[in-house]
């Protein structure tokens, strides 16, 4: 099973950028996924999750109204849309799959999933 993670790159402050999430060896629609994030010097932090099969999503604060996550079922593939980027987003993004249909209470702890990508640098400046 391999998950890849794309799309990140340099952006101005106020920019946009769409991160994907695609997998090999399994179907991802048949998991629930999430995005993470680990800035320099930081803990790795949960950004957004959707679950499976209702793509119900789950949001933290800091990325609400500028964040969405989403699926393309027809893709296999997850997507992050993020936009009206900050300095403050600048980060290493992963995605991370679970077998289970729900995004548990503590999205954003790192056990609660199965699968992982590398990492897609997303820099935001000022």
């Amino acid at each position: 099973v391999q998950l890849q993670a794309s799309g990140g790159g340099l952006v101005q402050r106020g920019g946009s950028l769409r991160l994907s999430c695609a997998a090999s060896g399994v179907t991802l629609a048949h998991y629930t996924v999430a995005w993470f994030r680990q800035a320099p010097g930081k803990e790795r932090e949960g950004v957004a999750c959707i679950t499976t099969p209702k793509n119900n999503v789950v949001y933290r604060d800091s990325v609400k109204g500028r964040f969405t996550i989403s699926r393309d079922t027809a893709k296999d593939t997850v997507y992050l849309q993020m936009n009206s980027l900050e300095p403050e987003d600048t980060a290493v993004y992963y995605c991370a799959a679970r077998y289970y249909d729900y995004c548990p209470a503590n999205f954003g702890s790192r056990r609660q999933y199965n699968y992982w990508t590398q990492g897609t640098q997303v820099t935001v400046s000022s």
